[in-house]
């Protein structure tokens, strides 16, 4: 049975009970990496039955750099399933063995950044079907909070009440017009349910890090306003997982200010033990979020990782309010 930290249990991998506030969100996010191909992508759903609709995206990295990318609100009326705009996501044993499948088209973007303006790339860029199908196993310990504890006094505030994640290895296909990719790699899912705006934070940096089926990180650094920050985050090797209570990440961005393309993430653990992690950007999309006039912007580097001689791959996801 897999290890767990927190007072999460295998249920807790199905959908939960609609809540009572407008901006009820559940979401199950999947991400995967195969190294050897220098492919991967990620999926998300996140189920909003009492706005009537589901939020879903999926993006696949391609060698050359081009990106894959769909976007869908499809409508929904309940929270009783992750089933939605040609997204699927099964449990077939929970903390231990999900399914994760796509059919569709995506628009094909051989220069990403022009998702800065989604209408035009939409518009301006050929689309291709997409399927993917792929099986996500534990490869180390589940970690985080059921929110039990967690009393909601401004659901406008809130960014999720309940969330925890996991290491995977993930195996399937990814096929794009009629051309059938094998996946055998590593990734990281994550799984919250609770009230969510995206515009309740003023940033964060979240880095998924998959150096070996026996060895990765997750790193996070919150910021709620511009003056206060929460850090954390885990590293885990074999059976031992250590928190993370302190970050400093040093970015170098594009000409633009917002597009991070290298990094390297200072970590301290609760050991006293301190880890220095490179990142190089080998894909990158600029995603948003738009409500009530406030542009979030969500960018998402498919990226390339090293701590000593180890070297992995993962995704670093940057998110900021633009003024």
């Amino acid at each position: 049975m897999v290890a767990v930290y927190g007072d999460i249990t295998p249920k807790d991998d199905y959908t939960h009970p609609l809540g009572p506030e407008s901006n009820f969100n559940e979401s199950m996010y999947f991400n995967f990496f195969d190294r050897a191909k220098n492919t991967g992508g990620f999926l998300r759903l996140g189920n909003r039955a009492n706005e009537g609709y589901a939020e879903m995206t999926l993006v696949v990295y391609q060698p050359d750099g081009s990106v894959l990318f769909q976007y869908k609100r499809p409508e929904i009326t309940d929270n009783d399933a992750m089933d939605a705009g040609g997204m699927k996501f099964e449990v077939i044993d929970g903390l231990q063995k999900l399914h994760t499948t796509y059919e569709g088209r995506a628009v094909y973007l051989t220069d990403p950044s022009q998702m800065a303006d989604p209408s035009s790339a939409f518009k301006n860029n050929p689309h291709k079907p997409v399927k993917v199908d792929l099986v996500h196993e534990a490869a180390g310990p589940a970690y985080g909070s059921s929110g039990a504890n967690h009393k909601v006094v401004d659901p406008e505030k809130e960014f999720a009440k309940a969330h925890y994640e996991q290491h995977m290895k993930v195996t399937g296909t990814v096929e794009i017009d009629g051309v059938v990719t094998q996946i055998d790699g590593l990734g990281l899912r994550d799984h919250s349910w609770g009230p969510r705006y995206w515009q309740a934070i003023h940033r964060y940096r979240w880095l998924t890090i998959n150096f070996a089926p026996d060895f990765g990180m997750m790193v996070s650094t919150i910021w709620r306003d511009p003056e206060n920050r929460t850090q954390g985050g885990v590293v885990y090797r074999g059976d031992k997982m250590d928190q993370i209570v302190g970050v400093d990440i040093d970015t170098d961005f594009e000409d633009n200010g917002l597009f991070h393309k290298d990094l390297v993430a200072h970590l301290k653990l609760n050991t006293g033990e301190q880890l220095d992690v490179s990142g190089k950007v080998m894909g990158f999309i600029p995603l948003r979020n738009r409500r009530s006039g406030m542009v979030t912007h969500v960018g998402e580097g498919m990226t390339e990782y090293r701590c000593g001689d180890a070297v992995g791959y993962g995704l670093s996801e940057y998110l900021d309010q633009v003024e």
